[in-house]
């Protein structure tokens, strides 16, 4: 199975996200074509776009850093609720047409300020079952004409999308990735996603997910091709082992200087997955060797939380055990954003690339 190496793209309204440089026009359209087109000069695939209210609309950047280059698949971020599954369809249809095949999915359903654009809260099994329906739609409109399908949540009667996803291969529409670690979101990831993201967990919560979702996807008769795995992480990488272990430590001390003055996200805080990340600071501030759980402690949130430390070889060969447990897609990232894509696109991906023609 081919690995994808993708990196991530900070459309915040605000700069000097996780430590990025604060820069003037630091999410103008110049700005981030020169970070998508930096992805395609140093070898990533693409970037996950996040998405959440009160930041630019994750679709409209995607498809403006689509238009300006040629081989940049963006992974897009959305939100049923925000979206509605024939109108997400039918966008995403329309991109992917227009790309040539370079759209990817990561379906959200986490917490966020939903009384903003009209949508309801619900409680967390009311989330779930209808990202099960959003993702069932979506994936119907992609490939079947003429659907029909009344849910709880959705519906949507005789619709056909046009114009057609790109089918190339074995790519029929574009992969749906997905997230969340509550016994619901795993029920919806073992029977509808086509790859299960996990944050930066140890090893063995990592091999453990993978053998729990498999076995969900055996037992609730999962009707799509085999789960794959994907890890968004960051990788701090430096020149050697010391250097990286500094940095990282200097890093930290900031964070733990401007803790007063960071902003907490309760939406992010309550989610299962976030508090699995927060929770292995109990067991050391270093895990696997060079997993860094410290900066969670300090106001790291998502990626943030957890770190890989070392040099690109210890980085590399850290993610190649991620690789051995089933994880195929790698969505890496560290800040300043720009300066790593190259760093990194340099220094470690030639590594995990060498290693796979040896797989």
């Amino acid at each position: 199975m081919s690995l994808e190496f993708l990196w991530y793209i900070p459309n915040q309204a605000q700069p000097g996200h996780r430590g990025d440089d604060v820069v003037e026009g630091h999410n103008s359209l110049a700005t981030l074509v020169r970070h998508a087109k930096a992805l395609e000069e140093h070898g990533w695939g693409g970037a996950l776009i996040g998405t959440g209210w009160g930041r630019p609309d994750t679709f409209t950047v995607a498809a403006a850093l689509a238009a300006q280059t040629t081989t940049f698949q963006p992974l897009i971020a959305a939100r049923p609720g925000y979206w509605r599954p024939a109108n997400f369809a039918s966008a995403a249809a329309t991109l992917d047409h227009l790309t040539g095949g370079r759209v990817l999915v990561n379906i959200v359903s986490g917490r966020d300020n939903l009384a903003a654009y009209d949508d309801s809260e619900g409680d967390q099994a009311h989330r779930y079952a209808r990202t099960r329906e959003f993702m069932q739609i979506v994936r119907r409109l992609w490939t079947e004409e003429n659907v029909t399908y009344h849910g709880e949540h959705f519906s949507v009667t005789d619709a056909t999308v046009a114009p057609r996803t790109v089918v190339r291969g074995e790519r029929r529409h574009p992969r749906l990735y997905f997230g969340g670690a509550s016994a619901a979101a795993e029920k919806v990831a073992a029977t509808e996603a086509d790859v299960q993201l996990f944050w930066g967990e140890p090893l063995d919560g990592v091999a453990q997910r993978i053998e729990r979702l498999r076995r969900l996807g055996e037992t609730l008769g999962r009707e799509h091709a085999p789960l794959e795995f994907g890890l968004r992480v960051t990788t701090l990488v430096r020149d050697t082992t010391e250097q990286a272990w500094a940095d990282a430590e200097a890093k930290v001390a900031q964070l733990a200087e401007a803790k007063g003055t960071l902003a907490r996200d309760l939406n992010w805080q309550a989610a299962v997955g976030q508090q699995r990340l927060l929770d292995l600071a109990a067991r050391g501030d270093v895990l696997d060797d060079n997993l860094y759980t410290a900066p969670g402690r300090f106001g790291g949130g998502g990626a943030g939380t957890t770190w890989l430390v070392g040099s690109a070889a210890d980085v590399a060969r850290s993610l190649r055990r991620y690789q051995a447990l089933g994880v195929t897609h790698f969505v890496l990232s560290d800040t300043p954003y720009l300066p790593e894509i190259k760093r990194q696109g340099e220094q470690l991906l030639p590594l995990l690339r060498e290693e796979a023609l040896v797989v």
